[in-house]
């Protein structure tokens, strides 16, 4: 093993003649002789390998620089001790693929708490500390209610499908907009909520004030607006609207930026768009059939993958917690995992879909451990899921909407999803099942 440079462990496995040489001496140097000796013969390793622990040296100072790469990102996004336990620490396909799902299956959630509006019913999302869930409907107006009167309205009338009434769970209904609201985020640190519309605007909401209405900010476009995403320091916002262009805005000023290069836009509307949540990246994607990915300070295009759902069009796009991987869906009706490091897509979960062509643009998402992949399917209005690391089919989980699901959103932080139809309503669940470790 000379001719391996030992100062430089990385080094070893890039020249792929010198990384078999490595499994081949940890098999000698393990007593698998034949094994050994059967791929030494399989990738003509001349000179013969002697014994050799070092291979596993490497993947043990690998694994101690994964360890601690992975601390660094839980710092970066602000979970504590508890919070880490909670959730445990996200998909991560170099070092963990054998993990055993510990959250419950989706399958077992169940809907306590059904809120209407006048309309179909959007958007929705969660507040990042999973107390809140704001609802929007094309009949202009925006619930946001409170989780744990939701729960509690449950438990009390001991129904697990308590359509609104008494009890004040709905904490705020605002009326701004003007046309449908289309897309709903919470602000990442301030009791701010953003909407966009089919009427040109952006606009913030300080759900703090009980008797404010009204938005205290606008941001005004000249198209409709499809979907925003907040930098995770809430400084800063990019907006995907019917226009191919990238709107990048600071929320302060409301100054709005695009991309010097014109080239790297879109061709066609956007239809998703998501900060990364280290922000190095932003990812959006389109109509045209592509996914991009955006560097976060520059606000240029660093990646493209063109066809990535075989030329249908791209639905949604997401980031896993440590922003090594990007789960999309599309009109094909398949979700995709697409590992950043290699532009390559890793896997696809099948199996959705196998009926006609899906018609309506929805989300994939992955349950708040990621243990999960989620998808509502079109036809029958189940939810769809699988085994995040291995693609492995689980239960359907009936929906009970009357209409195509246009949104769907899980917790951050507990298991518990909202669902949003054309039949005007939003559905709450939520899992009462506990599964040990």
């Amino acid at each position: 093993m000379s001719e391996i440079n030992n100062d430089k462990p990385d080094m070893c496995i890039k020249n792929i003649d010198n990384f078999y040489r490595l499994i081949i001496s940890q098999l000698f140097y393990d007593g698998h002789t034949s094994i050994a000796s059967s791929l030494a013969v399989q990738v003509n390793a001349d000179p013969p390998c002697s014994p050799s622990d070092r291979l596993r040296s490497i993947v043990m100072k690998v694994l101690q620089h994964e360890t601690n790469r992975q601390k660094e990102s839980e710092q970066a996004l602000n979970l504590n001790p508890i919070q880490q336990m909670l959730i445990g620490p996200g998909i991560d396909l170099e070092v963990d693929n054998d993990v055993i799902c510990t959250a419950p299956e989706p399958s077992l959630y169940e809907t306590v708490y059904v809120t209407s509006h006048k309309g179909a019913c959007n958007a929705g999302a969660f507040s990042p500390d999973g107390r809140l869930i704001a609802t929007g409907s094309s009949d202009a107006s925006i619930k946001i209610l409170n989780i744990e009167k939701m729960l509690a309205k449950a438990h009390e009338i001991g129904s697990t499908d308590h359509h609104e009434g008494q009890g004040h769970t709905v904490i705020r209904t605002l009326y701004d907009h003007l046309e449908g609201v289309t897309c709903l985020e919470f602000h990442p640190n301030r009791p701010i909520l953003a909407s966009g519309s089919r009427d040109n605007h952006v606009k913030f909401f300080d759900y703090s004030k009980i008797i404010l209405k009204k938005a205290v900010k606008t941001i005004t476009d000249v198209v409709p607006i499809k979907c925003i995403s907040f930098h995770p320091l809430g400084d800063y916002m990019v907006v995907g609207t019917n226009c191919p262009i990238i709107r990048f805005y600071d929320i302060n000023t409301v100054q709005c930026y695009v991309s010097s290069v014109p080239s790297q836009q879109h061709t066609g509307p956007v239809t998703s768009i998501k900060y990364e949540p280290g922000a190095k990246y932003f990812v959006s994607s389109s109509r045209d059939g592509s996914i991009k990915l955006w560097d976060g300070v520059s606000n240029k295009c660093v990646n493209t993958f063109e066809r990535a759902h075989n030329g249908s069009q791209v639905c949604s796009v997401t980031f896993s917690r440590n922003g090594k991987f990007i789960l999309s869906s599309g009109k094909d009706s398949l979700v995709k995992l697409w590992e950043l490091s290699t532009s390559r897509c890793l896997i696809a979960y099948t199996g959705a879909g196998t009926i006609g062509k899906q018609e309506h643009h929805t989300q994939a998402l992955f349950n708040h451990t990621e243990e999960y992949v989620m998808f509502p399917d079109e036809v029958s209005t189940s939810l769809c899921t699988w085994n995040a690391r291995n693609a492995s089919r689980q239960k359907l989980l009936s929906l009970g909407h009357n209409g195509p699901i246009r949104s769907i959103v899980h917790s951050p932080n507990s298991a518990a999803f909202l669902t949003c139809s054309d039949d005007f309503r939003a559905r709450f669940w939520y899992s009462r099942h506990f599964t040990g470790s």
